[in-house]
């Protein structure tokens, strides 16, 4: 079993803090969903959901789904 490298940037290091809403969107990848299934819970578009994990994934340095909900686990965030 591989393991997932936590991107470099942990919460405290982030340049620009992540908006509740992309905390959101990062929690709900924790799950088995796909970003269809988020964007219905959310009430929006899956463009939308893509967009705001562009952000995440920016913010945090992820390039990959495991390396953010990686990283979202270690940060407390689910």
């Amino acid at each position: 079993m591989s393991t997932i490298d936590i991107p470099a940037r942990t919460p405290d290091m982030l340049g620009e803090p992540l908006t509740p809403r992309e905390r959101v969107v990062l929690a709900e990848l924790g799950e088995d969903v796909t970003l269809d299934d988020v964007a219905r819970r959310l009430w929006v578009s899956r463009n939308t959901v893509k967009t705001q994990l562009r952000s995440v994934y920016r913010k945090i340095g992820a390039t990959t789904r495991a390396e953010a909900v990686a990283w979202a686990r270690a940060a407390g965030i689910r």
